[in-house]
C-alpha cells in the first residue's frame, strides 16, 4: 500500500477526516483536532484549548477548531474541553477551572512534542480558564527551583503553564466583573428590583455558578471567588499567569447583548475567530 494510503487509514482509524482536518471523539466528549496530513501534523506544537459556556459541551467550539486547523495545520492542535459539560457547568467557577487544569495537565503527558499554550474561552468558560491558569502556573525557575513541570519537562527562566509556554488568552463575551447589577442579564431587563431578587434566588437555577457570577458566595468569610481572581490568591497566580501570556484578547458586545443571539453578538463571534486566527501566525 502506498505511503500516502498508510498514513490516510491510520488518520481514519485514530479520528474522522474531512476536508483536510482530522477530528477525535473521547468517550467523554471532548473533541481533538489536528491536520489530517502526518507532515503538518508531527510539526504543530501549539496547544489551543477551547472552553465552552454555560450549559455547554464540547461540540460548541466544534466549527471553531476547525477553522483554526485549517488555517494553521502545522502549527496547532485544537481541544475542545468535556470536564464541564452540560450541569457540571454549575458546580461553580473553581470546581471547574479544577477540572480544567486537570484536563490540561494529562494532554501535555500525552502530547510531549507540545511546546506553547492558549486557551479561547466563551462566557462562563472564560471564567473557568482563568482559574485554571491560576492553577496550572508556574514562576520563572530562578524563582522556583524545587518544582518541575507537570509533564516532566524542564523549566527555564521563563513562566511556564503546564511546562508550556503561554501564548494568547482570549475570551469571547465573557463576565469577568460577574453578572450583578449594571443591565447584565437581559431577561431582567435592567430594573434594579428585579436584579435585586436573582440575586438572593440565583443559586436555585445556576447553583453554584450562580453565586459566583452575582458574587454572593461566602467561602469561610472571604470575599467572592471574582474579586479574589483579580489578584494572586490562595496559592493560585490568577494574575500572574494572565500577565505571562504574550496576547491577552478581551471581546464583548458594546451593548447589552439580548440573550446572546442577536446580530451584534454574532458579528462579535465571527470578528473575535478572524481575529484570533490572526493572533496565532
Amino acid at each position: 500500500m502506498p505511503v500516502a494510503e498508510r498514513r490516510s487509514v491510520a488518520a481514519m482509524e485514530n479520528g474522522v477526516v474531512e476536508n483536510g482536518v482530522c477530528s477525535s471523539e473521547s468517550a467523554n466528549g471532548s473533541r481533538d483536532v489536528w491536520s489530517s496530513k502526518e507532515s503538518e501534523s508531527s510539526s504543530a506544537d501549539h496547544l489551543v484549548v477551547m472552553v465552552h459556556g454555560i450549559m455547554g459541551t464540547a461540540a460548541d467550539w466544534k466549527f471553531g477548531a476547525e477553522q483554526f486547523v485549517k488555517t494553521l495545520p502545522d502549527k496547532v492542535i485544537v481541544h475542545c474541553s468535556e470536564r464541564n459539560v452540560s450541569t457540571l457547568t454549575l458546580d461553580g467557577v473553581d470546581v471547574m477551572g479544577e477540572r480544567l487544569a486537570e484536563e490540561v495537565i494529562e494532554l501535555t503527558q500525552k502530547k510531549p512534542n507540545l511546546c506553547k499554550i492558549s486557551f479561547i474561552g466563551h462566557s462562563v468558560g472564560g471564567l473557568v480558564a482563568r482559574y485554571a491558569i491560576g492553577r496550572l502556573y508556574r514562576p520563572p525557575k530562578s524563582d522556583n527551583t524545587e518544582h518541575s513541570s507537570p509533564n516532566g519537562r524542564e523549566e527555564d527562566a521563563r513562566s511556564t503553564l503546564a511546562g508550556l509556554v503561554p501564548m494568547n488568552f482570549i475570551t469571547v463575551a465573557t463576565p469577568h466583573l460577574g453578572s450583578r447589577g449594571n443591565k447584565q442579564v437581559p431577561f431582567l431587563f435592567g430594573v434594579p428590583a428585579f436584579e435585586k431578587l436573582a440575586s438572593a434566588v440565583i443559586h436555585l437555577i445556576f447553583r453554584r455558578t450562580g453565586r459566583h457570577l452575582f458574587l454572593n458566595d461566602d467561602d469561610d468569610g472571604k470575599p467572592p471567588l471574582l474579586k479574589r481572581m483579580i489578584e494572586d490568591c490562595d496559592g493560585c497566580y490568577f494574575m500572574s499567569a494572565l500577565r505571562s501570556f504574550k496576547r491577552r484578547v478581551v471581546y464583548s458586545n458594546v451593548g447589552y447583548d439580548r440573550i446572546l443571539f442577536s446580530t451584534i453578538y454574532i458579528y462579535t463571534f465571527h470578528f473575535s475567530m478572524s481575529y484570533s486566527l490572526f493572533c496565532f501566525r
